[in-house]
C-alpha cells in the first residue's frame, strides 16, 4: 500500500487544491492521480465558469480513461519503476506550477499500437480532495480516505466511505453484475469506488458511474465562516 498527497495552494490566484490518495494493490494509480488529477480539474471548460464541483467530478472520471490509452500505459510503467523528480515529481509530494496544462491540447486520446489492447491498471487507489475557493470549500471523496473539518472545536464528516455494507453501493454492484461476498466486491475488493482497478469496470453498456466499483466521487460544498479551524485530509497513512 502507498500513500500520497498532492499540495497546490496556488491552483489558480483563488484557488487552493489539496488531496490524498490511498493506493491498494500496487502504488501507480496513486503516483498517477497525486500528479495529473488537479491538472484535469483545472483542464475542465466547466472550471473555467467557475462549476468546480462539475469539473471535479469530472476528473475523478477523466483519471480512469487517460490511464486506458497508450500514453497512459507509458505513464504507469514509468511511475512503477520510479519516481522523475525532473519532472516535478516528489517522494511522497506531487507539485505543479500554478496552471501548468490548463490550455494544453488533449494527447491522451486512445491510439492504435504495441499496448492498444491495454485496458487498464490492476492495481487503484482511493481519492479524496479539498478544494478551496474564497469562502467556499468543495470535499470529493471515492472511497475511504476522509474529510474532517472542525468547526467551533467539534469535529465533522464531510465525507463518507464507500464500503460494500452501504445500500445505494451495493445495489449499483448488483446491477452491473457483481456479488459481495464476506464484505467485499466479488469476493476481493473491500471498496465500493476508486480510481483504478479497472478489472471491475468492464461492463461495455454501463457509463462509468454505474459500474460496479466507479471512480464518481460524492461531492460536498460547504461555505466556511470565521467558526471554522482547519480541515484534515487523511487516509490509514498520510494526515
Amino acid at each position: 500500500m502507498v500513500n500520497l498527497h498532492a499540495a497546490v495552494p496556488d491552483l489558480d490566484p483563488t484557488t487552493s487544491f489539496f488531496g490524498v490518495y490511498d493506493g491498494h494493490g500496487g502504488k501507480v494509480v496513486a503516483k498517477f492521480c497525486a500528479k495529473y488529477l488537479h491538472r484535469q480539474v483545472l483542464k475542465h471548460e466547466a472550471y473555467s465558469t467557475g462549476d468546480i464541483e462539475t469539473s471535479v467530478q469530472k476528473a475523478f472520471i477523466r483519471m480512469d480513461e487517460m490511464m486506458r490509452g497508450q500514453r497512459g500505459w507509458r505513464e504507469l510503467s514509468i511511475l512503477g519503476d520510479k519516481f522523475n523528480k525532473l519532472s516535478g515529481v516528489i517522494e511522497g509530494l506531487i507539485w505543479s506550477p500554478r496552471g501548468e496544462a490548463s490550455n494544453k491540447v488533449d494527447d491522451w486520446a486512445f491510439e492504435e499500437g504495441p499496448h492498444s489492447d491495454f485496458t487498464g491498471p490492476t492495481s487503484g487507489c482511493t481519492a479524496c480532495v479539498a478544494i478551496m475557493r474564497c469562502n467556499q470549500l468543495i470535499v470529493a471523496n471515492a472511497g475511504d480516505s476522509r474529510c474532517v473539518i472542525s468547526r467551533k472545536g467539534e469535529a465533522y464528516n464531510l465525507s463518507r466511505d464507500h464500503k460494500p455494507g452501504l445500500e445505494v453501493e451495493r445495489e449499483r454492484i448488483v446491477r452491473a453484475g457483481g456479488f459481495i461476498h464476506a464484505g467485499r466486491v466479488n469476493g476481493s475488493l473491500n471498496l465500493t469506488r476508486a480510481i483504478g482497478d479497472i478489472e471491475f469496470k468492464q461492463n461495455k453498456f454501463l457509463s462509468a458511474e454505474k459500474q460496479m466499483v466507479t471512480a464518481d466521487p460524492d461531492v460536498n460544498i460547504l461555505e466556511l465562516c470565521d467558526d471554522d479551524d482547519f480541515i484534515v485530509l487523511a487516509c490509514d497513512g498520510i494526515w
